[in-house]
């Protein structure tokens, strides 16, 4: 049998990702679970999802969808972009994919067409990039984009108090749905942690690669964990989202 391990936000670093599987030894027998936001950031970020799909025809790989993947993949097909993509990573990726065929946009297309949203395991644990709103479960949720982009999971789990009992009427209602659910996209470094980090059953793996943190993977039944080189010292001549 083989590990589940989860993988917190790259941001385009793809000298990190190969630095942490080389460190964690990945094997064929794992299951790789990214949490999303492959791109924007660091400069390889078109390189990173080609190597995402290689890596894929040889082991086993469950890709969710981050919010700079859904604003890249809008880029790639409508032609468009906000300023404050620009501003948080965007050119980074622009750069990048100027040096990919037509072709190969094409196959990332595809890639990002086939991310999941969420993703349930067998054994009640849920894998999502941000968070969801619904109180009876993500089947439930209204407005996709939340998967993505919600950030209310993240703060509610981090204000419950820890002396809370599960039965106590006040203890919120999405927090009972799962026995663990693993997210990424607010950095942990905002509450001055560097790695992951829990709050009731939710566990954040960004560990802020996208900025002077590291790139973080896990083993989720064991919880031993392995990180990168600070990201930023890996690619010096670069900005990164800093």
């Amino acid at each position: 049998m083989g590990r589940t391990l989860v993988i917190g936000d790259i941001h385009g670093a793809l000298t990190a990702l190969k630095q942490v599987l080389k460190k964690a030894k990945t094997t064929q027998k794992d299951t790789l679970i990214f949490l999303g936001d492959y791109v924007d950031g660091w400069s390889h970020s078109a390189q990173l999802v080609s190597f995402l799909i290689e890596l894929k025809t040889s082991h086993n790989c469950i890709f969710i969808r981050g919010n700079h993947d859904d604003l890249c993949y809008t880029w790639l097909t409508q032609h468009t972009h906000n300023p404050e993509w620009i501003q948080h990573g965007g050119q980074a990726t622009m750069d990048s994919y100027a040096k990919l065929s037509q072709k190969e946009i094409n196959t990332h297309l595809h890639f990002y067409e086939s991310l999941n949203n969420y993703h349930i395991d067998d054994h009640n644990r849920l894998f999502l990039h941000a968070g969801f709103t619904n109180l009876h479960g993500p089947h439930r949720e209204y407005f996709s984009k939340l998967f993505y982009w919600d950030r209310t999971l993240w703060e509610t789990a981090l204000a419950t108090d820890p002396n809370l009992k599960k039965t106590d009427l006040k203890y919120p209602k999405r927090l009972l749905l799962f026995d663990e659910i693993y997210i990424g996209h607010t950095p942990v470094t905002r509450i001055n942690k560097t790695i992951p980090t829990q709050a009731t059953c939710v566990w954040n793996m960004d560990t802020g690669a996208a900025f002077k943190g590291s790139l973080t993977i896990m083993d989720i039944n064991t919880k031993e964990f392995w990180q990168s080189d600070p990201v930023y010292q890996l690619y010096t001549h670069e900005n990164g989202r800093n």
